[in-house]
């Protein structure tokens, strides 16, 4: 190939780059802001279990909903990371029973589980579980940012093995967790204040936590059974 025809070919190859980057930017770019599902309702397709290829047995579909029958699934996981998002989603839990809701998930080898590193929405029986009155101020209770700042409404939360409506908001810096039409929980995300928070916590020292900006989401496996269903997440 002469030095005409090599010129004209790296040319081609580089507009040949930025028309494939136009287009990928240009397709994530239509994706937000429009409600997408992460679950079809008939199978886990866009998840995994933590650290591994596949959803382990533990997770199953039942009747239109995820359900964690046994301990041992490991966190239910997302394939897919998002950074500002709005995730809807509805969830009933065990008698007795613990789970969560953890975002900006980071899957490396070098981390235990997915709350070493994503912040948890949580999910409990409030009266059943004793989780609920560890902690400080009730921040172990169900819709609270966990083992940091507690719901505003204790009542928000509907008993054990009734379905709660769940909203978590992560935009600009800022976090909402919603429960059953109330906003329980107003955060920062990142910052000086966000600092402060988890300095006041249990993941003071923990490396990574709460650090990224994007990351997967998680459904916890506490060892006790859980159900979710109706998840549609809105990338801001």
């Amino acid at each position: 190939m002469n030095f005409t025809n090599w010129r004209a070919f790296t040319k081609a190859g580089v507009v040949a780059l930025f028309s494939l980057a136009f287009i990928s930017n240009s397709a994530e770019a239509q994706d937000k802001g429009k409600w997408v599902k992460l679950f079809d309702g008939k199978s886990l397709n866009g998840w995994h279990s933590w650290q591994s290829d596949e959803v382990l047995p533990q997770w199953k579909v039942e009747n239109g909903t995820i359900v964690l029958a046994e301990k041992g699934g490991k966190d239910l996981v997302t394939d897919k990371e998002y950074g500002d998002f709005e995730l809807e989603l509805e969830w009933q839990i065990s008698e007795g029973g613990n789970s969560g809701i953890i975002y900006h998930v980071i899957e490396d080898k070098k981390y235990c589980c997915p709350y070493s590193t994503g912040p948890e929405i949580q999910i409990l029986d409030d009266v059943k579980h004793p989780d609920a009155k560890a902690g400080k101020a009730g921040n172990h209770k169900s819709g609270s940012l966990y083992d940091m700042l507690p719901p505003t409404d204790f009542a928000a939360v509907k008993p054990a093995g009734q379905w709660n409506k769940a909203k978590i908001v992560i935009k600009g810096g800022r976090g909402e967790s919603w429960l059953n039409g109330q906003k329980l929980v107003d955060f920062p995300t990142q910052g000086g204040d966000w600092d402060k928070l988890v300095a006041n916590s249990k993941f003071k020292t923990w490396e990574g936590f709460g650090a990224s900006s994007k990351g997967k989401i998680a459904l916890q496996d506490h060892g006790n059974k859980v159900a979710f269903r109706n998840i549609r997440i809105k990338e801001l």
